[in-house]
């Protein structure tokens, strides 16, 4: 990254442009961004691990559903196994509804 002669240049420069009352200030207000940075930064992280959570809830939830059904699932995506969800219950409700009309 930085070797110390670089640190070194950007302090002296630093110090020319600002001045010694300032540098301090301005060390801080750098610390302090960068500290509020790090904070919104972990939290973004923890919220999208929370808004992927259900996600994965209803994937499983479908899976499951449809190895209930009797479905194959191997390889298909959720949208997949919902599709063939429906048309499972459709056509067993059709079924049913015969059977309850004969």
């Amino acid at each position: 990254m930085f070797s110390p002669q670089d640190l070194i240049l950007v302090l002296v420069v630093a110090l020319f442009l600002f001045g010694p009352n300032k540098l301090p200030e301005m060390a801080h207000s750098l610390g302090k961004a960068a500290g509020e940075f790090k904070k919104a930064q972990i939290e973004a992280e923890h919220e999208l691990k929370r808004l992927d959570k259900p996600i994965n809830e209803i994937d499983t939830k479908t899976h499951n559903l449809a190895t209930e059904l009797g479905l194959n699932t191997e390889n298909k995506t959720t949208e997949q196994l919902i599709e063939e969800i429906r048309s499972t219950i459709k056509s067993g409700h059709t079924s049913q509804e015969t059977k309850a009309s004969v």
